[in-house]
């Protein structure tokens, strides 16, 4: 194997492993996490601000029907009263029509505490909606910054991964195939690393020493690998 495709190889890990760290950026930006948390917080306000709107609906159900229901209470509480009033009934009637107004008297005055009662809980109610739903306007524009932040960084990282890719493709030129071969399955599982240099007797791979006679037996072959770790070494 002549040492120049080596030599050629070795330029092409480094351009490799600046890919990787690329790679690495672009999956570790801080604003990913941050988008993620203001994401998971969206979907935690939209569940609160459901729950809360339907128990919102019901209460203000409650209140129309009670509402209705004091309305038409008074209506004949109103007509009786006018009745009883207006007299020419006999003694019999007038005494069944009192007990009918205090009656209606009573059911008016158990209506109007239950109708201010809900009253007092709508408005606290439809602020509470309201402030979810503020809360979470306020997230959604907070994820929609982090996604800007994210798209801008991703489209540096992205320009400078296709110089990368572009100036590895050139460097592979004059690489054997079967060499590049060797190379890639090497990475796959050396960690990134299948190829170094060797450098007073040290595996630029593994850093280990290798004697006399493993160097004789590394580059002897074909291909110099090291005796230790396997990776493709360059003299």
């Amino acid at each position: 194997m002549e040492m120049t495709s080596l030599a050629d190889l070795l330029d092409v890990q480094d351009l490799d492993l600046q890919i990787d760290r690329l790679l690495a950026r672009r999956q570790s930006l801080p604003e990913l996490d941050a988008y993620k948390d203001a994401h998971e917080r969206e979907q935690e306000l939209t569940a609160e601000i459901m729950t809360a709107a339907g128990e919102l609906k019901t209460l203000e159900l409650e209140f129309d029907k009670s509402e209705g229901e004091l309305q038409i209470l008074e209506a004949k509480l109103t007509e009786h009263e006018t009745r009883l009033f207006a007299g020419g009934m006999s003694a019999r009637e007038t005494e069944h029509m009192r007990l009918e107004v205090q009656s209606l008297h009573g059911q008016q005055e158990a209506l109007e505490e239950r109708v201010l009662a809900m009253l007092e809980r709508l408005d606290p109610a439809r602020e509470h909606v309201a402030g979810l739903e503020a809360r979470r306007e306020a997230t959604i524009q907070e994820k929609a910054g982090h996604e800007t932040s994210i798209k801008s960084e991703w489209k540096l990282i992205d320009a400078e991964l296709a110089r990368k890719e572009e100036r590895k493709a050139e460097a592979l030129v004059p690489v054997p195939p079967d060499l590049v071969e060797m190379y890639e399955t090497l990475r796959r599982s050396k960690e990134g690393v299948a190829i170094g240099r060797f450098e007073h007797g040290v595996c630029g791979g593994c850093h280990m020493t290798l004697s006399p006679a493993e160097q004789n037996e590394a580059f002897q072959a074909d291909i110099p690998r090291c005796v230790h770790c396997r990776r493709i070494l360059v003299a």
